[in-house]
């Protein structure tokens, strides 16, 4: 990677580039001004919100005035730990160079020590709450908090967004959830039912909540965005029609589903588009989802139920 292209942080008083950094013994990659100038170059940081390795984020600032509006990103890869952050950056990047700042959250996935039911799931609400202790700091707008995600991160980001919903006893049931502008779907799996009647990725459906729907029916109805319904927050769906990954139709039931019982949800259709372009920020569909990222940080903010 041309020097040009890394942003010089200190961890522990230790110069390290943000790119190839692993959070260790510190809490935090504390900001520096990005080399190469220019003022559309975001500041970044890899800081921690709990003990656990996986348990940290690398937050974009875009170097103007705040305070910002900020996506929580969640990256895909299945749930399981042979996909992490990294190959989401890029995207992050091009939105936080677009004035909107982004939290890209890594947390434990199938393969890790406590991933899978309930680990997952904990981590990443933990990690989109963790914006509370970050705004002051960073002069983010908590008004504008939106959640965004890829195949399996799509899942968990609408998964945050229904967190109002999740039952009291579930084991993953969190008090106080931040409330947020709207959640994004990219070629989400957001339906865990269709998910393992599809076998999707070899069945992982049941590697991450334990088993099948039959066998645990309340994990599902706790974890799955489809059977939280209605969230009363603003979700945008964007998926192609080519995706073979996770099916278009996954996005079409649901939309219909969430409809039919009021929320406020947009289908953005994507014809020829596969799974993976819609995360590459060079590709054809960047318009449409930097579109929809500034609609939905700046769309009115609804009542989770």
């Amino acid at each position: 990677m041309p020097r040009a292209e890394v942003a010089i942080a200190a961890v522990n008083g230790t110069a390290v580039a943000i790119e190839d950094a692993r959070v260790s013994d510190g809490d935090r990659v504390e900001l520096f001004p990005p080399v190469g100038g220019g003022s559309e170059r975001p500041n970044r940081a890899r800081i921690r919100y709990g003990a656990e390795p996986q348990q940290f984020g690398d937050l974009r600032v875009p170097n103007r005035a705040g305070p910002h509006p900020v996506v929580a990103v969640v990256h895909g890869g299945f749930w399981r730990n042979r996909y992490d952050l990294e190959h989401i950056g890029p995207l992050c990047a091009a939105l936080t160079g677009n004035g909107i700042a982004t939290w890209s959250v890594e947390y434990r996935r199938l393969g890790d020590p406590g991933g899978g039911w309930p680990g997952t799931f904990l981590d990443v609400a933990a990690a989109v709450n963790h914006l509370r202790t970050l705004a002051p700091q960073y002069n983010l707008d908590l008004e504008r908090v939106v959640t965004m995600g890829h195949s399996a991160g799509g899942h968990l980001a609408l998964w945050v967004a229904g967190l109002g919903r999740v039952a009291r006893d579930s084991a993953i049931y969190v008090s106080d959830p931040l409330p947020l502008r709207a959640a994004i779907s990219l070629a989400g799996v957001i339906d865990l039912r269709r998910a393992s009647e599809s076998r999707l990725s070899s069945g992982v459906t049941h590697e991450l909540m334990g088993g099948s729907p039959a066998e645990f029916p309340e994990r599902y109805a706790a974890a799955s965005p489809m059977e939280l319904l209605p969230f009363g927050v603003r979700q945008f769906l964007l998926h192609g029609t080519q995706d073979d990954n996770v099916p278009f139709e996954i996005s079409q039931r649901y939309y219909g589903a969430a409809r039919a019982k009021g929320d406020d949800v947009e289908l953005i259709e994507l014809p020829g588009i596969g799974h993976f372009e819609l995360i590459d920020p060079e590709s054809d569909v960047r318009p449409r989802l930097l579109d929809a990222v500034r609609s939905a940080t700046e769309s009115h903010r609804s009542t989770q139920n």
